[in-house]
Formats: structure tokens, sequence, C-alpha cells
């Protein structure tokens, strides 16, 4: 039996980031013998377990054998006879299959190493077409590392475009797709994420709503990238730097424009009402996705309202109490405050634009502090129930016009 230390916790040390989790392959070993060792079993589809006292995972060295469609279409074979060589090389991306043994030396038969220094991302081998999720494991990769320089091997590119021609990705299951887009979403920058599935040919099979903005046309004077598709990228770049790991807000700067796609030829390069034309394949992505709650309600609000936002100096007090109060903002103030931090980036997610001032945004933060100060037990004497939520309407109204010197 011995182990070495795998994956991501190499790759990271080499290029000089934090280690995340560390992850562990057992080679010479059976289930029993981790059993007997006091190893806590975890894995269903292959062996792994839990280091007694640290807790961190050991997987027993395996192959897997395409059996099937899909993800879960793998037979997999642990036996102890299965080298380190054999379990690096079923691995996606060859600065993933560098192992560290107990000394610390690197174990890299695929070259991994060196496609680190030279910031390329290369599949293992040809078994990479097996699993449908690794073309966006790819994208995923690259909206976390683009910003050190990297780039798809022209080899992976194109053998990703050969599975995405071949339609398993069809075969994704929704929780995995939207568990890889959300990571994306969180990563430094998630335009790396779409520009590589795009060159793949594979986002219209995964997000075909975000596809079809690509080559939309929008008014130059206002967005001189002109690209619908350029902007979203450009919008989820700036919602990256501006909330760094929040999904949710990237996940709204993604879908805030869905509607242009809808918008008739004769119509472009303008878009007439794309804030409300959104919503309904914003509504489509999430059911087919199963996008949570939480991040299908800012979404909504960010589609409705960012136009709204965008001229909040000509709204009067008691608009800008509506707009909050149709994001239900009076109960859930943080999706006001997420959403105008997408109002944000829609704003400067354009070429050139990127240092503009975007006032509008702590102005309504400020209108929705001023409005949450009046609470309803500060009115609510000698007044029925009716009376209590109108009066409370009057005075956050008030509240508002006083504090951003609005009228009423």
């Amino acid at each position: 039996m011995k182990t070495y230390l795998v994956g991501g916790a190499v790759r990271d040390r080499l290029l000089g980031r934090t280690p995340g989790d560390r992850d562990y392959v057992v080679v010479g070993a059976t289930p029993q013998a981790m059993l007997d060792a006091g190893y806590k079993p975890v894995g269903r589809d292959f062996p792994v377990f839990l280091h007694p006292h640290t807790g961190e995972e050991y997987a027993l060295a395996r192959t897997e054998r395409k059996s099937g469609r899909g993800y879960r279409g793998f037979v997999v074979d642990a036996d102890p006879s299965v080298t380190l060589e054999d379990d690096l090389g079923r691995r996606d991306f060859t600065i993933n299959a560098i192992a560290e043994d107990e000394d610390g030396s690197l174990v890299d038969p695929y070259g991994g190493a060196r496609d680190l220094q030279e910031r390329v991302l290369r599949h293992v081998g040809p078994a990479f077409v097996e699993d449908p999720l690794r073309v966006l494991r790819a994208a995923r990769f690259m909206a976390r590392f683009a910003e050190l320089g990297f780039s798809v091997a022209p080899e992976t590119t194109a053998l990703m475009r050969s599975m995405a021609e071949s339609g398993e990705l069809a075969e994704l299951v929704p929780e995995r797709v939207w568990q890889e887009l959300r990571r994306a979403l969180a990563s430094a920058r998630p335009s790396a994420f779409l520009r590589t599935l795009r060159d793949a040919g594979a986002l219209a099979a995964v997000l075909p709503e975000v596809d079809a903005l690509y080559g939309v046309p929008q008014r130059a004077e206002y967005h001189p990238e002109v690209d619908t598709g350029i902007h979203i990228e450009l919008v989820c770049d700036m919602a990256a730097r501006l909330a760094p790991g929040d999904d949710a807000i990237g996940f709204a700067a993604l879908t805030h424009d869905l509607g242009k796609a809808l918008t008739p030829a004769d119509v472009l390069p303008r878009h007439l009402g794309h804030e409300h034309a959104g919503l309904k394949p914003l509504r489509v992505l999430c059911e087919r996705l199963r996008v949570p709650t939480e991040h299908r309600q800012l979404a909504e609000a960010a589609c409705r309202e960012h136009l709204n936002v965008h001229r909040y100096d000509e709204l009067r007090a008691s608009t800008v109490y509506d707009l909050i109060a149709r994001c239900d903002g009076f109960r859930q103030p943080e999706r006001v405050r997420r959403m105008s931090v997408v109002c944000e980036a829609d704003k400067r997610g354009r070429a050139g634009l990127s240092e503009v001032e975007y006032p509008q945004g702590q102005r309504l933060r400020d209108a929705l502090d001023a409005a949450l100060a009046v609470r309803a037990s500060d009115i609510a004497q000698g007044r029925s129930g009716p009376e209590v939520g109108e009066a409370l309407r009057r005075a956050r109204i008030a509240a508002i016009a006083t504090a951003t010197g609005k009228k009423a």
C-alpha cells in the first residue's frame, strides 16, 4: 500500500496558489485493508474513504471504462493491481494528473507540470470524450485560470467540439450543469467559461438562451461593444470584480438581458421592452437547470428592473418605493442591495466604460435604508390593520423623499 497526494492540491501548489482540499490516491490496497486501518467508507460509485483522524479523502487507485451514455455510464475497476499511472491516466486534464509522494517528489507521466508552466489546459488522453461533463469542467477551469494566462490546447478544443456535435451533452444531469455554472460564475473570469463553451460549439447545448445573444446588435452609443453576447461577457466579469465569489449576482448578470435575443429583426438595434421579454426565457432556463430560488428571484428582479435603476434620478420617491416593493425588498432587503450591484455591472460592463461612476446603485441603497428605518410599530398607535399598512407606505415614501431629495 502506497499513498500519493493528487489533483488540485498538487496543481495549486505548483501554481503558487493556496491549495484547497487535499485528496489522496492509494495504490496496492483493497477496501478491506482500508477498513482494517480505520478508514471510513463514503464512496457510492467507487471506493473512497475518509482518514480516521484528518477526515481527508483517500480513494483507491482505479480505472474507468465507458459502458453507457452520460456521466454515470462507467464500469470502475479498483483492483490492487491498478497502478498510479493507470489512475492518473483516467483524469481529465494533465494539470490535474500530477501526483506527489510522501517525500515531495512528483509523479507526472502526462506532462502536467510542463503544461502548468506553459499555461495550457490539455486533456490527458482519448478517454476524455467518455465523460461529457468534462466539456463544462474545461470551461470552468478557464474561468478560474484565464487571468493567469491559460488557454485551451487546440487539440482539446477540437475534441470538445466533437463531443458537442455528438449530442451527448444533452445527457448531462441538470444539477451537474448548474454546479459547474455556479462555480464558473463565482470565478475571476466568467467570460472565459462562456467563450470556451462557444469556441467548442457547446454553449448552444448548455445555455441556448445565452448563446442566442451572440450576434444580436445593440445601439453603439450605449453599447460600444455592439454585440449583446460580448456585453454579457463584460457584465459577468464586472460582476465578478464588484462581488467576488457571489454566484447569485453572477447568475443575475448572466441572464439580465435574455430578452434581447427575442427582439424582432426590424426593430434592431433597439430593444424596447426587452426587460419584460427576458422573464420568460429566464424562467425556462431556471426550470431546466433547477436553479435555486434565491438565484432565480434575484435574476428576475434584475432582469425586470435594471432599466428603472439606471434611470433612478428620474424616479419619484413613490416610484422608488414601488420598485423596492416589487422586489420584496422590505422583507428581503439584501435582494435589492445585490440587484443594485448587478445594475452597476451592467452599466460598467461595456467596452471602454469599465471605470465610469454609477451613483444610482448607492442612491437606491440609501433609499432602501431610509425606508427600512420606518417601522410599522412606529406608526401603529391608534390605527387599524389596513390603516397601518397605508400609513407605513406613506411614511416610507416620505423617508425616501427626505433622504434622497426626491419628490414624493
